[in-house]
C-alpha cells in the first residue's frame, strides 16, 4: 500500500520541517510514503474563508484518483488509541492500493473534500494548527508501523 500525506501550504517552522523530515525518512522502510503539498493560495486574504476552502479543495482533489483511499485529518474525525489507529491502518493493507491523509489548511475543508472522502480521523479533541498537526501525524504513524512490526519504540 502506497502512502501519501497530502498537506496545503508549505511548513514554516524549521523545528517542524526537520522533524516531519526525520519521520518521513523512518517511514520510508516500512511503506512507499511520500509528502505532496498543495501550494499557498495567492491573495487568499482577500477571499472569505468558504472561498478558500473551495480554491483549496479544488487542488486536493486534482491530486486524489478515483480508486484512492481518502482520509482527512479532521478535528471532527473518528479517534483511535496508538494501538487501534494501527490496528485501522494494518485493516486497509490489501484492500487499498492508494492510502491519502490530508491535512487542510487553517479553514479545514470544503464540502466537495468531505464528500469525497472515505474516513475523517482526528488526533485529539484539542485544536492544533495545521502546521503542527504535520509533525504530529507523521510521528503517530510512524508509530503504528513500530507497532505492527512489533519494534520496541511504543510501549504499552
Amino acid at each position: 500500500m502506497r502512502i501519501t500525506l497530502l498537506q496545503t501550504g508549505k511548513t514554516r517552522d524549521p523545528f517542524i520541517k526537520e522533524g516531519v523530515e526525520g519521520y518521513r525518512k523512518r517511514m520510508v522502510h516500512y511503506a512507499p510514503f511520500v509528502i505532496e503539498t498543495v501550494p499557498d493560495l495567492k491573495n487568499s486574504r482577500n477571499m472569505t474563508m468558504k472561498e478558500v476552502q473551495a480554491k483549496e479543495g479544488a487542488l486536493i482533489l486534482k491530486k486524489v484518483k478515483p480508486g484512492d483511499y481518502l482520509i482527512l485529518l479532521d478535528e471532527r474525525g473518528k479517534e483511535y488509541h496508538s494501538i487501534g489507529f494501527a490496528e485501522h491502518l494494518n485493516s486497509l493493507e490489501g484492500r487499498v492500493n492508494h492510502l491519502i491523509f490530508v491535512i487542510g489548511g487553517p479553514y479545514g475543508f470544503s464540502e466537495e473534500v468531505y464528500r469525497r472522502a472515505n474516513e475523517k480521523f482526528s488526533l485529539s479533541k484539542l485544536t492544533f494548527s495545521h502546521q503542527l498537526i504535520r509533525l504530529l501525524f507523521m510521528e503517530q504513524i510512524y508509530r503504528s508501523f513500530t507497532i505492527l512490526k512489533g519494534e520496541p519504540y511504543h510501549h504499552e
